[in-house]
């Protein structure tokens, strides 16, 4: 509609804070073997690989403290937690 004023999540496509950190939380799901690569189609596990995207998250979280929306923090903040705990259970069976 001409003369509103669109907002991040209102342009398919466009990156934005929350998009990112998806993006790389989803890449870390692969690294754990919870979902399946999509450029191949199997479930390769790589531990060191999420650990390496699971850590990233954590710099980005520490790094970026006060300066995200509250629902920016919250989905960095619930994410990280689940991807700790999968991380430890994966490393459990190693």
């Amino acid at each position: 509609m001409e003369g509103t004023p669109q907002h991040d999540s209102d342009k398919p496509g466009e990156v934005t804070f929350s998009s990112f950190v998806l993006m790389v939380g989803t890449t870390a799901l692969v690294h754990l073997g919870v979902t399946p690569d999509p450029a191949s189609g199997q479930q390769k596990p790589d531990p060191a690989q999420a650990k390496q995207l699971i850590d990233l998250l954590g710099v980005i979280q520490e790094k970026t403290t006060g300066n995200l929306t509250a629902d920016e923090a919250s989905l960095l903040e619930h994410l990280l937690y689940d991807l700790r705990v999968r991380y430890l259970e994966a490393a459990k069976t190693e």
